[in-house]
């Protein structure tokens, strides 16, 4: 009886063995210092999965609707680029924001909030910015670490969980793009009337 369940004992530790040692290695290989040309590449992968282009970009039209313009990439909203007036009175702090057609800029409850220039340009973009500035950004949500609240629709919430390696891998990438000197704006405030109806709906809901 033993012998003719003996192989099948010893095929489950030899599963079990293997299985273990995918996991350390696996777990090796998630605490392993990367060289830089490998940050870049994680960095690289982490931007493009992560939808970073889709408000950082600049787009052209293509049958497809917009996409994110190549020569342009995460340069921010373009200076040049004015929004039309639009009526306030559409948006609603529950229901309706506007979003420029490049996607690169929103108009909502806060104001108007302008992606901004990723880009290494030292004046216009993360240049000047250290590590530590851009870590403090992303973990607390304020623009260059210390300043102003970033505003939505940048979902920092959902990435200041990002490990050190992570945002790491990110800043290496950006830091190798093409330096494009785009000026973005800086946010608009949102219209007096815009501030008097959140204020109307709040005081009559309670919150």
């Amino acid at each position: 009886m033993i012998k003719k369940f003996l192989p099948v004992v010893v095929s489950i530790l030899l599963l079990i063995i293997v299985i273990s040692f995918a996991i350390s290695c696996s777990k090796q290989d998630k605490n392993k210092e990367m060289t830089q040309a490998q940050m870049v590449i994680h960095g690289k992968y982490l931007v493009t999965v992560a939808g970073c282009n889709d408000c950082h970009s600049p787009k052209i039209m293509t049958s497809m609707g917009p996409m994110p313009d190549t020569t342009k990439l995460l340069s921010g909203h373009p200076s040049n680029d004015k929004l039309p007036d639009f009526e306030w009175k559409l948006i609603s702090d529950k229901h309706l924001l506007i979003f420029s057609g490049d996607l690169t800029a929103c108009a909502g409850p806060w104001g108007i909030s302008y992606a901004a220039n990723l880009t290494p340009d030292a004046e216009t973009g993360i240049g000047a910015w250290t590590k530590d500035m851009f870590f403090n950004a992303i973990r607390k949500g304020k623009h260059l670490g210390i300043g102003r609240p970033i505003l939505p629709p940048m979902p920092w919430m959902e990435f200041k969980d990002l490990t050190d390696q992570d945002l790491g891998s990110i800043y290496a990438y950006l830091k190798t793009l093409p330096s494009l000197k785009n000026k973005v704006p800086d946010p608009g405030q949102p219209r007096k009337s815009m501030l008097l109806m959140i204020l109307r709906n709040r005081r009559a809901t309670g919150l």
